[in-house]
């Protein structure tokens, strides 16, 4: 750990130019503590983040996260732990793992979790070995097919490819859900996993999910759930109640663990009892209220990360719980879906939604087509338009589905006044579209950094 903060001996530092490289350190004693002050305050400023404005980014959840996790992950204990001592030396550490674990299990319906996991798709990763390690152990090592909707997170088939498997697509039906006579005709003796998400990307609950899951293990396979949208269903309905064998879950979505940034993250995942012999080892156990781990047996596809998982993370997410409570955990979905309801109505009239028939789960999906159609104005521009009010922008373009898409997803987090104030500032950005349209094609204008050329940057990207 030190190498990161030893800065005098960075290579960085040492590729400097002559006249760049600082010879001496930096003499703060002469500077006003005010100008230094306002110095790291207006740095901070230039950072866009969830404690500063709202965040409505629909394909990962940006909810404001409460301060206690970082205070108890603060707490030398806990900090300073090492994941190799003795299980004597850090039984809270390991208390923390054990009741963590059940408590995920308990809320999504699963018999086992693995905290390994260091992020949601390391998390799929892990999954997916651990279904074909069932499948080769089964005598059925030809099951190498991964069932992915055509709306499902990019994850979801970079996943299956990782994991050596092929990926077979489904296609969605005009309501916005798995088209099941197409997933009827790509089920085969070569099926290991259908993975879907519930609600899906267009903030839909699969209302057909108990015919997807009987179709899908009636022929051999196993029924995977992204939990990316877990917080609209939480403390409500179980994924293993719906058929799930199998299932990862965002803590940095659902249980408000930081997110992003590189990384350290945390997915852990969970299965039914008839896998879990086959996930990663050691295991947690224990025996008159002591714990210890134990080494698994042959059948485990073997150890998934360095330690016992990212723990400072999962103890955030024990903090989160225990703060929260049973009925904590069931306020959590229905503000998450009250918000986004709430806020779908308000853009339907400025921008239409093409699946928002209904009601929707957590997030919805407006399409900018008509008004570009009509204006010139694209997706993109409302989204840089956004920036330049202080607020950070919906998903642009996905899922495909929808053309010109904006993904909104407002949280349980955000009160009716915040909620508000976007629809205030959407209502003002189509006015604008269809009266002064360049300040959205030149926007962002009051950032930081300005409008750059996406696909310059991503055909000629600088490296150093």
């Amino acid at each position: 750990m030190s190498g990161l903060f030893h800065c005098a001996s960075s290579p960085r530092v040492e590729r400097l130019s002559e006249g760049l490289a600082r010879r001496a350190p930096l003499d703060l004693s002469v500077l006003p503590e005010n100008d230094l002050v306002r110095h790291h305050v207006n740095l901070s400023r230039k950072n866009l983040c969830v404690d500063s404005s709202f965040y409505p980014l629909g394909s990962c959840t940006m909810k404001y996260s409460p301060k206690a996790g970082e205070a108890v992950a603060a707490e030398r204990g806990f900090s300073s732990a090492h994941p190799w001592q003795k299980p004597e030396e850090v039984q809270g550490v390991l208390h923390v793992l054990g009741e963590l674990s059940r408590d995920l299990a308990a809320l999504t319906g699963m018999d086992a979790m693995c905290l390994y996991p260091a992020a949601g798709a390391h998390g799929e990763l892990c999954a997916l070995k651990t279904a074909r390690q069932y499948f080769r152990l089964k005598n059925d090592p030809n099951r190498t097919e991964v069932l992915v909707p055509e709306n499902a997170h990019g994850t979801n088939p970079a996943s299956a490819a990782m994991a050596k498997l092929q990926v077979v697509v489904v296609r969605m039906n005009n309501r916005g859900r798995v088209d099941v006579e197409d997933l009827r005709k790509k089920l085969s003796a070569r099926t290991a996993v259908l993975m879907l998400t519930n609600p899906n990307t267009l903030g839909l609950f699969e209302t057909e999910i108990d015919t997807v899951a009987k179709l899908v293990h009636d022929a051999g396979g196993l029924l995977y759930y992204d939990g990316a949208n877990l917080n609209a269903i939480l403390g409500r309905v179980r994924p293993g109640d719906m058929g799930f064998d199998m299932i990862h879950v965002n803590l940095h979505k659902t249980f408000s663990i930081p997110h992003g940034g590189g990384g350290p993250g945390a997915g852990p995942i969970g299965v039914k009892a008839h896998l879990a012999p086959f996930l990663p080892g050691p295991f947690l156990v224990q025996e008159s209220n002591r714990w210890s781990w134990t080494e698994a047996d042959s059948r485990s596809i073997g150890r998934f990360h360095g330690a016992h998982g990212n723990f400072l993370n999962l103890l955030k997410a024990w903090v989160y719980l225990h703060l929260l409570g049973d009925e904590g955990a069931r306020r959590v979905s229905l503000a998450a879906v009250l918000n986004a309801n709430y806020l779908q109505e308000k853009i339907k009239p400025l921008l239409p939604v093409p699946y928002g028939a209904g009601r929707c789960m957590h997030e919805f999906v407006a399409s900018a087509l008509p008004l570009k159609d009509e204006t010139g104005v694209s997706a993109m521009d409302i989204a840089k338009r956004i920036l330049d009010e202080g607020m950070y922008a919906p998903t642009v373009y996905f899922p495909l589905l929808v053309k010109e898409a904006l993904m909104v997803e407002p949280t349980e987090t955000e009160r009716r006044e915040t909620l508000d104030r976007f629809v205030a500032l959407m209502r003002t950005i189509v006015e604008e579209a269809r009266t002064h349209p360049e300040r959205l094609h030149d926007a962002p204008v009051r950032t930081p950094v300005g409008r750059v050329d996406e696909v310059r940057a991503a055909r000629n990207p600088v490296l150093k």
